[in-house]
């Protein structure tokens, strides 16, 4: 008796998931594409359990069987708009600054702000920008990666409106930590040069004849809370910064352009 109420349990258990998935799949390719290859979907996607990680559906996993078996097409015929939702439970500031380096990184530079909530449990950032393609998840998962985060859910309401929930409890900024290095060289960049400053007491930097550098250095926590500014009105060759204890991140960037620094910049951490 006991052996037959266990695997009754085992069957519905095995049923509800094959539910679960069939349901995820046919978000992201449609009820039409799902109907017409259901008969394939069943065998690419057997046995069900392989498109699970601890107990939760692994979204970008059966993205890519779909993409890689010709069921999901991310490519528009012309550019749209394209709106992006992000959700996660951890610092907004931190986690803002992790998503623009990400998108960043996969080709998003342009893109507007639409909303952004905060609650109790989560924070939610939603964008917009016009392109030619869906996110690729698999990309972006890959970026995410890198400093520490992971997809949990992703959601598909339509062509051009995705969905990501996103944990960051391991977050952490994809950057250069200055801890253990007798000296960094900063090359030229049109961006802010963000550095992990934790263990570092003092640092100088260096600059040359050919820079017109005016000093813009902002510290920061762990959680990117701002914690103290510098700002040099004025032509600058050498400078020594007493690093705050609380400060982890450090960013260097010039008061008015970029463009002043044309040589690199030469840090020494110590």
């Amino acid at each position: 008796m006991v052996k037959i109420f266990f695997t009754v349990a085992f069957l519905l258990v095995n049923l509800y998931s094959d539910e679960l998935l069939d349901l995820k799949i046919k978000s992201f390719i449609g009820e039409k594409i799902y109907t017409q290859n259901k008969d394939f979907i069943d065998i690419i996607f057997t046995p069900s359990e392989n498109f699970y990680t601890q107990d939760k559906i692994d979204n970008v996993k059966v993205i890519k069987t779909l993409k890689d078996n010709g069921l999901l097409n991310l490519f528009f015929k012309k550019p749209q708009e394209l709106n992006l939702s992000f959700t996660t439970n951890g610092s907004p500031l931190f986690f803002l600054k992790i998503m623009s380096d990400t998108l960043r990184e996969i080709g998003y530079y342009r893109y507007v702000t639409v909303s952004s909530n905060l609650n109790v449990s989560e924070f939610t950032w939603s964008i917009s920008l016009n392109s030619e393609y869906a996110t690729d998840p698999i990309i972006f998962q890959q970026e995410l990666l890198k400093r520490g985060c992971d997809i949990v859910d992703i959601k598909r309401e339509s062509p051009t409106k995705w969905s990501y929930n996103i944990d960051m409890s391991d977050g952490y900024l994809d950057i250069q930590d200055l801890y253990g290095f007798s000296q960094i060289v900063l090359k030229r960049s049109l961006y802010a040069h963000w550095l992990n400053v934790e263990g570092v007491s003092t640092l100088e930097i260096k600059s040359t004849r050919r820079n017109s550098w005016y000093p813009y250095i902002t510290y920061y926590d762990k959680s990117l809370h701002l914690i103290k500014v510098l700002k040099k009105d004025k032509k600058t060759k050498y400078i020594k910064l007493n690093i705050p204890i609380q400060a982890s991140y450090i960013k260097i960037s010039d008061l008015y352009t970029l463009k002043n620094v044309k040589d690199p910049l030469i840090l020494i951490p110590k």
